[in-house]
């Protein structure tokens, strides 16, 4: 019997089975923090990759996203923490998930629109890494109409964003527009 397979970051790729959770993340909300939670529930390694999409010109810098996230996963288990890795990446996402040695890329889905666009992604990237799989989880209807970008389009114009996001980056985006 040979040595294990083993990815970039160490894992062995014969057990663990690792997803990437690509996003913007721009800021993570209650629905995004819905995703992590039950995407733990379905492999032992997720790695959220905050991409660095200057295209989308986000808010908030690299940095600052990963630091959100971390916030938000603080209060989490200590078992759960230690099974998250936060990876930001720049270019194709499916050479970002080779990289990490992932199975699986999960996606949030809120509506129909989403759908669309994200099975056009999923069959692009099935082409190009057959043997990585999308996982479509979709939204509960709490969070279903929940989008970064509205969130931010209600903070920049000074309403309460508290039911959207969690504490930590409902201050920061107080934060954010106070300073213009």
């Amino acid at each position: 019997m040979g040595a294990p397979v083993m990815g970039k970051w160490g894992q062995d790729m014969a057990s663990e089975r690792v997803g990437v959770y690509p996003g913007t993340f721009d800021p993570i909300t209650s629905g995004h923090m819905e995703v992590v939670r039950r995407s733990l529930r379905l492999v032992d390694k997720l790695v959220i990759g905050p991409a660095t999409n200057i295209g989308k010109g986000p808010l908030f810098s690299l940095q600052e996203r990963i630091d959100i996230i971390k916030d938000d996963i603080e209060d989490f288990s200590a078992a759960d923490k230690a099974r998250i890795q936060i990876a930001p990446f720049d270019g194709l996402l499916i050479h970002f998930a080779r990289e990490v040695g992932a199975s699986v890329i999960i996606r949030g889905l809120r509506a129909v629109s989403d759908f669309e666009y994200e099975i056009q992604m999923a069959n692009m990237n099935a082409r190009m890494e057959p043997n990585i799989e999308t996982i479509f989880l979709m939204a509960s209807d709490r969070h279903q109409f929940i989008a970064s970008s509205l969130v931010k389009d209600i903070a920049r114009l000074g309403g309460d964003t508290s039911q959207f996001v969690s504490k930590k980056v409902f201050q920061r985006l107080k934060d954010k527009f106070k300073k213009g």
